[in-house]
This record gives structure tokens, C-alpha cells and sequence, in this order.
């Protein structure tokens, strides 16, 4: 009996894996899940799975233009006024999963790679993992959920369990322990940068479609990762560091001069994450704009001469809006045609989330 259990639980969890799966891209557009994250754990509302019930017959059912009645004359008892009810109504059902599922599902999805972090060989610690159980071990390794089982299922069998008074005493020949093994841990270190442009020609609905990119980038990262720090530049005229609040929730009036954010970028670099040690990744987000082709130029030496060399890549996103001139994009594309280590995604709408994460993480460096 409690095997059967076991294997309707998991057969349960497959069907849910697979709803969400298939709802994934919604979750990502919508940002839903950012509001209902808990410590380790994500409550994603899915569509409705039904439990089996008696459906009458269509000859016992009946249906629409059946019976006498008269035009415009309501369906169903009453006066076609609306009145409260006594029946359940129907409902989504909240399931939780943890980060390392919805990363899971997320690299399923867009097929990425495994990010390979640079320095990880000379990074490694040794870690014990549990694999197994066994009918020996010290008790401080007992597996107390895996112990009961066993009895329970050795009463029942043997015909000694009354429900009516469930007592179940594991005998020595019960116990289970836990098992395990000495593996390789990765101490690998990250950190993601994301760099805003807050200047007026970013509107609200282009600030959340970041929000909502970031989220799903950092949940990616994050899974590659033991360690992983996050830091938020904005920029108009100025650029300055910021908490996550800020960034996303900061607009500005002024003009755009995109690289007051890489001079910050660079020197947050070199005073905090030494190369050698941490895997850097930069993620601009903005609609095009700069104030001018000379400040683009500088940008563009910048890039060469000092970002490039520490980044594993260097991320430009493009959110379209009706004020921006989309321009700094074409000049990436222009000045770098064949550089890998430069990424570069139009994102038209929050439709476009998707694809652009899979353009950010499709090389898994």
C-alpha cells in the first residue's frame, strides 16, 4: 500500500513538473512568481488539473435549445438575475517548487548549457553527498522517515496493525541509514552586474520587463554557482550604485551618457572581484539612447581595452520603446561583428523575455 502511495506522489509531482513546463513562458511574462518567492521554496499558481468524476451521458444531460421556452427567455430556473450561490467554485492550484527546480525547468526549456566557470579547477573543496540507504550504519545516520516505512509495511503484511490503535515499533531488522560518498564541490565564484539606464526615455512597462528578465537570469546563474553576488548600477548623465529596490523603481529626466556606467563598472571590479577568482558577467539593459557618438566611441574603448578582458561575457539588452532611438545597439553590432564575448538582444515585449535569455545563456560561458 504505502508503494502504491509512493508511486501515485511521484507520478502526481510529474504531472505538475509538466504543467508548469508547459506554462513557463507565461509565468515569465507575467512575473507572478516574483511576488510569491519564499526563502528556498517558489509558489506557482497552475492552471486547474481535474480529479476524476461521473459525467452524465450527453442523452442524460440535456443542452441548449432543448424543451419549450420563449426568445430571450433565461436558461435554468429563475429571472436571469444574478443570485449567490452554494456550490464550490473553481480554483488554481498552488504548488512550491524549489529554485533549483525552476532552473531546472527554465534550462529544459531554452535547452541552455551548463554555464563552465573559468578558475573552477583551482577552486574545489570535498564534500560528502547522500546517495543511498543501507541496512547499516552509525544512528546518527538512521533514517527515521525510511525506518517507519518499513515497519508499517512488515505490520500490515503480517496482519499485527490495527488502525484503530496505530502503533508502529521498528524492530532492529527495520532500520535504514543513510548513505553517501565524497564528491567534488565547485567553489567557483560569480557575480552579476546589471547596469540600467533610468534616463526619461525608460518608461515603467521597460523597467519591469528587467525586472522580470533579471529574475530568471539570476535563477540560472545562480544554480551554476555555490557563490554569487548581484550589484545594480543606474545611469542617466551620472551613474551611481544602487540596491535592487532602487534600480528597478528609480526614473530620471535627464540625458543618457552610457559610459559614466562602465567607468563605475570597472572600478567595482578592480576594488572588489579580483579576475583570477570570479566568473563576472554585466548585463545592460536600455532603449538605445546616448547622448553622443563620441561618448559611444569612448564606450566602445572602454569595452576593448577593459571590460572585455575580466568579463565571461558581456550582455546588452535592447528594450524597445517609443522614445528610444535603439541606436547603441547598431553600433555594438557594427564594432563588434564576430566577438563572442559580446551578446547582444532586441527585446520587443515581455513576450521576448524568453528568447532573449536564451541569447544571454545559450554558450554557458
Amino acid at each position: 500500500m504505502a508503494q502504491k502511495i509512493d508511486q501515485d506522489v511521484a507520478r502526481f509531482k510529474a504531472i505538475i513538473r509538466g504543467k508548469i513546463k508547459k506554462e513557463l513562458r507565461k509565468f515569465v511574462a507575467t512575473g507572478e512568481l516574483i511576488g510569491k518567492k519564499g526563502k528556498d521554496l517558489i509558489s506557482i499558481p497552475i492552471p486547474r488539473i481535474d480529479i476524476p468524476r461521473f459525467v452524465h451521458s450527453e442523452e442524460q444531460a440535456g443542452g441548449v435549445g432543448e424543451g419549450d421556452g420563449d426568445q430571450g427567455q433565461p436558461v435554468g430556473p429563475g429571472d436571469g438575475k444574478s443570485k449567490a450561490g452554494n456550490l464550490p467554485g473553481e480554483h488554481l492550484m498552488e504548488v512550491e517548487v524549489t529554485f533549483e527546480e525552476l532552473a531546472q525547468m527554465l534550462g529544459e526549456e531554452l535547452e541552455l548549457p551548463r554555464i563552465v566557470p573559468k578558475g573552477q579547477q583551482d577552486l574545489e573543496s570535498r564534500g560528502h553527498k547522500y546517495t543511498g540507504i543501507a541496512p547499516v550504519g552509525p544512528e546518527s545516520l538512521r533514517h527515521f522517515k525510511r525506518t517507519y516505512r518499513k515497519a508499517l509495511k512488515r505490520q500490515i503484511m503480517m496482519g499485527t496493525y490495527d488502525p484503530r490503535a496505530p502503533l508502529v515499533i521498528p524492530t532492529h531488522e527495520d532500520r535504514v541509514y543513510r548513505t553517501w560518498k565524497e564528491v567534488k564541490r565547485p567553489q567557483a565564484k560569480a557575480v552579476v552586474i546589471y547596469i540600467l539606464d533610468v534616463s526619461g526615455s525608460m518608461g515603467s512597462e521597460q523597467k519591469e520587463i528587467v525586472r522580470l528578465e533579471s529574475f530568471w537570469i539570476d535563477t540560472w546563474v545562480r544554480s551554476n554557482y555555490q557563490n554569487m553576488e548581484v550589484r545594480y548600477i543606474i545611469h542617466d548623465a551620472v551613474a551611481r550604485e544602487v540596491d535592487r529596490e532602487t534600480f528597478f523603481h528609480t526614473r530620471e529626466s535627464g540625458g543618457t551618457i552610457i559610459s559614466s556606467a562602465y567607468k563605475l563598472l570597472i572600478k567595482m571590479i578592480e576594488e572588489n572581484y579580483p579576475v583570477a577568482d570570479w566568473n563576472i558577467y554585466p548585463f545592460q539593459f536600455s532603449d538605445g539612447d546616448n547622448w553622443s557618438g563620441n561618448d559611444t566611441d569612448e564606450c566602445m574603448k572602454l569595452l576593448v581595452d577593459q571590460i572585455l578582458p575580466f568579463s565571461n561575457v558581456f550582455c546588452y539588452g535592447q528594450v524597445e520603446s517609443e522614445y528610444g532611438s535603439g541606436q547603441f545597439l547598431k553600433d555594438l553590432e557594427e564594432r563588434f561583428p564576430s566577438e563572442e564575448r559580446i551578446i547582444t538582444s532586441k527585446i520587443p515585449n515581455r513576450d521576448g523575455i524568453m528568447d532573449s535569455i536564451k541569447q544571454f545563456l545559450r554558450k554557458g560561458k
